[in-house]
């Protein structure tokens, strides 16, 4: 769409984006800042631009006039005294309203500028203004396999490898899992958290430490205990479950 406004001056209204596009460029073009007088300065230009106008789409030419008839309203203001009003509720005053309609939209196509300026020379990285979030790295706890517990099970009995001296009695050392699952109970109760490697190294022998092991396997069976592993080869942590019998 093609308009003529003066010798010399043509204009395309398909470079303007929509009604306040047109109209920034009006107030720019002539110097103005951005304030109602400015606005209705630039009421009479509108409207003659809007006349020529050719070849715009109905949606378009709606806005357009929507626009109009929003600076006539303006303009006839001015143009005409206002009584005083003692009012508290009355309504903002339309020119205001749009001036700063019109100021958000000239920050917002500046930006947009910049941006475009930016990708045009291919500088799509922009540099982090605000720190990174810290964020608390861990699995999930369906990171944690049973190969994992069967492996840090397996490095403990090699530790603790019992070799009876000739000539001494082995004393029967009796531990049910019932038992350890108790134990393990009260202790989770205590703290938030248990270590799995060190809970088996506080078993006294290598019977204690594969019950220890069948009682954690029979809680999480359960959902009473809860497994996590916070990193690679990190430490393998037991806490407690989201069971209701937990």
């Amino acid at each position: 769409m093609r308009v003529s406004a003066g010798a010399g001056y043509v204009i395309r209204l398909d470079n303007f984006e929509g009604p306040l596009d047109l109209l920034l460029h009006l107030i720019e073009r002539r110097e103005l800042d951005i304030t109602a007088v400015a606005i209705a300065e630039v009421t009479d230009q509108y409207l003659e631009y809007l006349a020529r106008a050719e070849h715009i789409s109905p949606r378009l030419m709606a806005d357009f006039i929507t626009m109009a008839a929003r600076l006539l309203l303006i303009k006839s203001r001015a143009l005409l005294p206002t009584p005083p009003t003692e009012d508290e509720d009355e309504e903002e005053d339309p020119a205001e309203a749009l001036a700063r309609q019109l100021r958000a939209y000239k920050q917002f196509r500046q930006i947009a500028h910049l941006l475009g300026e930016r990708e045009k020379a291919h500088l799509r990285a922009y540099v982090r203004v605000a720190p990174p979030p810290a964020l608390e790295r861990r699995l999930e706890p369906g990171d944690v396999s049973l190969e994992d517990l069967v492996n840090a099970l397996r490095r403990v009995l090699e530790e603790r490898q019992e070799v009876p001296i000739n000539g001494t009695v082995v004393t029967p050392y009796t531990v049910t899992i019932q038992d350890k699952m108790e134990e393990l109970r009260r202790l989770l109760a205590r703290r938030s958290r248990l270590d799995f490697t060190r809970l088996l190294r506080r078993s006294r022998h290598r019977q204690e430490i594969i019950v220890t092991f069948l009682a954690v396997l029979e809680l999480i069976k359960r959902g009473e205990i809860a497994v996590r592993q916070e990193g690679v080869f990190g430490p393998i942590q037991l806490e407690r479950g989201e069971s209701p019998d937990a």
